[in-house]
């Protein structure tokens, strides 16, 4: 998915960024700053926080490394491909000419188990305050109130047809390409097949090279019109390939599932994505709240869900003063608090678990229903993002392997603080004596 505005800054999913006033360069400088921080400081400033030192290998000649790439192609790509119906042709169109790009993220070189992103680890670890300021979240509601006005009508018969309410869509479009207006710059070709090569997740881009031959081979697009993210997202809903062969739809009529050009399919197909992915229409995402001490941070996530009522017994109360609505209060809510007692706490539907389907990431999923509701009326949080201590992402890391260590079920150990790592911190605390935060602080690090 495409970044937005800022600084030199990591985005919620850890890869850096470099931003202007008005648009995101997607990580181009990954290798930049991997080779800068290397010959700064020496092959161990780039290896993993624990475990055995990794292989690091000398970066290999332009000429061996190409020639590995296209024997990769013709080998092992070309019989998938021809398989799945795609022509010599169109074959030879897409990839013939590609060349491999270490400016993409999250590769590994032959030789080595290192990652080029590894130095992603020295990032500062933060909460949402910067992903939701609202600086963030104010050009993209103002955008969505006039377009919300001026697509009134196609949005109602998409909310017809799938149940998905035009406020959730728009705000999905305006975080993912800016409404369309967002320059996708790479060829989607060379960026599915370097990292079908090269990535961490192999098998994934190369079922996903092969997703974006069989677009052409169905005729929705031209190899050349084939422009993608950084990760091989298409289109101004930036779908990656496959689920574009799942989930796009023709909703102008015109016989095209086109969202490149088409704002009704692009919109559409938005919409047939989150009820695919089981939207339950008539319900909200969720509700800021109020949660007392006496509710437990551990509480938390989608797999501690139970009625709203319970909640509400239990002292949690809406911001606004307002009652939960009456088809709700009945209904199965979750506790979520992205910065556990740092930040805006709420109780959220099954349907924001639904909107983190199309980017696994609580943050984006509070943005666009935070944007949603905003472009119909409702004002900016109300609590706050209090200061936590800095760390980087590798401390959080460390701090994820020894609750692992413990036989705690932290999500992954990847330094991104997520509902069972947050939870994890909790239950912690909790041993050591320590306030109950659910969020990642230099005194339990410490302990850890």
């Amino acid at each position: 998915m495409l970044g937005h505005v800022g600084a030199a800054r990591f985005d919620d999913r850890g890869w850096f960024a470099l931003t202007a006033s008005d648009k995101t360069l997607p990580m181009t400088a990954s290798r930049f700053a991997f080779v800068l921080f290397a010959a700064l400081f020496g092959p161990a400033a780039t290896l993993p926080l624990s475990g055995p030192a990794p292989a690091i290998a000398a970066q290999p000649d332009a000429k061996s490394l190409e020639a590995g790439f296209h024997r990769f192609l013709e080998e092992d790509v070309w019989p998938a491909a021809k398989a799945r119906g795609v022509s010599r042709g169109i074959f030879d169109d897409a990839l013939g000419r590609a060349k491999v790009n270490l400016d993409l993220p999250d590769l590994v070189l032959p030789g080595s188990n290192a990652p080029v992103s590894e130095i992603n680890f020295q990032a500062e670890f933060k909460n949402g305050a910067d992903y939701l300021s609202e600086s963030a979240v104010a050009g993209t509601v103002a955008t969505g109130r006039k377009l919300l006005s001026r697509h009134a009508a196609l949005l109602k018969r998409i909310e017809a047809r799938y149940g998905v309410p035009g406020p959730i869509i728009l705000a999905i479009w305006g975080r993912e390409s800016a409404f369309g207006a967002a320059k996708i710059p790479h060829d989607a070709f060379a960026v599915l097949g370097t990292k079908a090569y090269l990535s961490r997740r192999k098998a994934m881009f190369r079922e996903e090279l092969l997703a974006a031959l069989q677009i052409v081979a169905q005729g929705h697009r031209s190899v050349d019109a084939m422009r993608s993210s950084w990760a091989g997202a298409l289109g101004q809903p930036q779908f990656m390939p496959s689920k574009f062969l799942k989930y796009a739809v023709d909703f102008d009529g015109d016989g095209k599932r086109d969202i490149w050009d088409s704002v009704p399919d692009t919109l559409a197909s938005i919409a047939h994505y989150l009820q695919a992915h089981g939207w339950q229409t008539g319900r909200d995402w969720g509700f800021e709240a109020l949660v007392p001490e006496s509710v437990s941070c551990k509480a938390e996530g989608p797999d501690q869900g139970r009625p709203i009522a319970d909640f509400v017994a239990a002292g949690v109360r809406r911001v606004s003063g307002r009652a939960f609505p009456p088809n709700e209060i009945e209904a199965i809510g979750h506790l979520m608090m992205p910065a556990g007692r740092l930040g805006p706490a709420f109780i959220a539907t099954p349907n924001f678990y639904v909107i983190k389907t199309y980017n696994n990431s609580d943050l984006y999923a509070l943005f666009v229903g935070h944007a949603a509701d905003r472009m119909i009326g409702a004002g900016p949080l109300q609590a706050g993002w209090k200061s936590g201590d800095r760390l980087t992402r590798g401390d959080v890391a460390r701090m994820q392997r020894a609750m692992e260590a413990k036989g705690m079920d932290v999500g992954g150990a990847d330094g991104l603080a997520g509902f069972k790592t947050r939870r994890s911190i909790g239950e912690m605390e909790d041993r050591l004596g320590l306030r109950e935060t659910c969020w990642p602080s230099k005194d339990l690090a410490g302990r850890l």
